[in-house]
Order: structure tokens, then C-alpha cells, then sequence
């Protein structure tokens, strides 16, 4: 599981039927330099699938790949990211 930042949303014309009901989310996962202001602690964006409702600037915790499915099981849902969390603080010791 990564930390990223929401920094914007998709909008589709069409989707899957299974993917009714959540919104595609744009976000940067965050280093731990990104977690401490720094530009350069920023990767490149990522699209993730949010059924928790996070708005932008939130901070999420992702999950990517075969575990972004697993909230799902048994049904499938063509997703390669999903908001697993919304991050209310991080601190980093």
C-alpha cells in the first residue's frame, strides 16, 4: 500500500457496469519527502478507482494490483488501483 494524493477526478462516458456507484480519482503517490511539502517527494499520477468518497488534496492509501481487486471477491472488477483509506494525519517519526 502507497500514500498518494488526490489531485483531481475523471470523468467517463461509458464504464464497466460493475464499476457503477464510485468515482475514478487522479493522484500522485507521495514519498516521504511528497509527505513533507517537498516537490520532489512526488511520483508521476495514477488513475484509482474511490468508492469512499475522498475529495482533492486528500491523502489515501492506495492499493495496486491484485489487492486492489480484493474488496470485491468473489465478483471482478477491471481495476488496477483503488482508495483502500482516507488519511485523516501521517506522521513521519
Amino acid at each position: 500500500m502507497r500514500i498518494a494524493e488526490i489531485i483531481g477526478r475523471v470523468t467517463l462516458s461509458r464504464c464497466h457496469p460493475s464499476l457503477r456507484g464510485a468515482t475514478w480519482k487522479v493522484v500522485v503517490p507521495l514519498d516521504r519527502q511528497g509527505l513533507a511539502g517537498k516537490e520532489s517527494g512526488r511520483g508521476e499520477p495514477f488513475i484509482i478507482f474511490d468508492e469512499l468518497g475522498a475529495g482533492e488534496g486528500s491523502l489515501v492509501g492506495v492499493s495496486e494490483g491484485a489487492e486492489a481487486t480484493a474488496p470485491f471477491h468473489p465478483n471482478v472488477k477491471p481495476i488496477d488501483g483503488y482508495a483502500a483509506a482516507i488519511l485523516d494525519q501521517v506522521e513521519i517519526g
